[in-house]
């Protein structure tokens, strides 16, 4: 087994475990509880591998027991946690970089379907889900959001763009730009980013191609990237989780992943 897949990175453990719920009591004893750390390295191989609980190696404990941490952490709100105390530490360490961001939606399959799944419009109508990205200017995801493979990604541009004030740390969240596909060409998308007092770039239906008309830097193409980044974590590339609370969870896990890992770089 590859150890970075067996291992928590020590600057994630130290912004999660001040957060993790404290252990119930044992009035009668008991076998010992499964250290969270543990529990939490068993969590990521499997969001790094896309194995089943079943199928997690037993340095982890069973992987019920897995499971079932897991599930009491996403019960608990944990991992909505998780992704602002990055994002805190992210703001410290560079600052988000506010001036441009970027919002996009990718499909991934959903063979069990479940909650917000729906039939897949680039895949003969199987079962499929959507994530829904916004970025910094590095790439680092602000928010994640998920729906069905059917739902067009302009119902779902203001409601992401408004999930990052949950996890922004400590001010009000508005960039200054924000860049869009011809996905959000829409009159209440345009109306919507407006009212946050936000610039919208949207390209729109019907326009030309600009490849080797602009002059400058690229801004949308991090949003792109971003999604690879996800879709490298194998949990993601499938979803597997019938609940969609269990599969957000592990979309802000990789997030907060994604950066940590910039912060190291940038």
């Amino acid at each position: 087994m590859p150890e970075k897949f067996s291992q928590v990175p020590e600057e994630l453990w130290a912004l999660v475990a001040p957060l993790l719920p404290p252990e119930p009591p044992k009035p009668y004893g008991g076998r010992p509880r499964v250290p969270d750390k543990m529990i939490l390295a068993g969590v990521l191989y499997k969001l790094r591998t896309g194995c089943q609980w079943k199928a997690l190696p037993r340095q982890f404990g069973s992987g019920s027991t897995c499971h079932r941490r897991f599930s009491e952490w996403v019960e608990s709100g944990l991992f909505p946690e998780i992704m602002g105390a990055v994002l805190k530490f992210y703001e410290r360490k560079c600052g988000i970089a506010w001036e441009w961001t970027s919002l996009d939606g990718v499909i991934v399959k959903a063979p069990k379907g479940g909650e917000h799944t729906g039939p897949n419009p680039t895949d003969r109508a199987k079962s499929g889900t959507k994530r829904h990205v916004l970025t910094d200017e590095r790439g680092v995801p602000l928010s994640v959001t998920i729906s069905g493979a059917n739902v067009p990604d302009m119902k779902m541009a203001l409601p992401t763009l408004d999930a990052a004030a949950e996890y922004v740390p400590g001010r009000r969240f508005r960039p200054l730009n924000l860049c869009l596909d011809k996905g959000y060409d829409y009159e209440v998308v345009d109306k919507g980013v407006k009212r946050r007092r936000i610039v919208a770039h949207t390209r729109r239906r019907g326009e030309a191609p600009m490849i080797g008309c602009v002059r400058g830097k690229p801004r949308r193409w991090v949003v792109e990237r971003t999604n690879i980044w996800h879709n490298r974590f194998r949990g993601l590339l499938i979803r597997w989780e019938r609940k969609a609370s269990h599969y957000l969870a592990f979309c802000l896990l990789a997030s907060a992943l994604i950066a940590l890992n910039v912060a190291a770089w940038a």
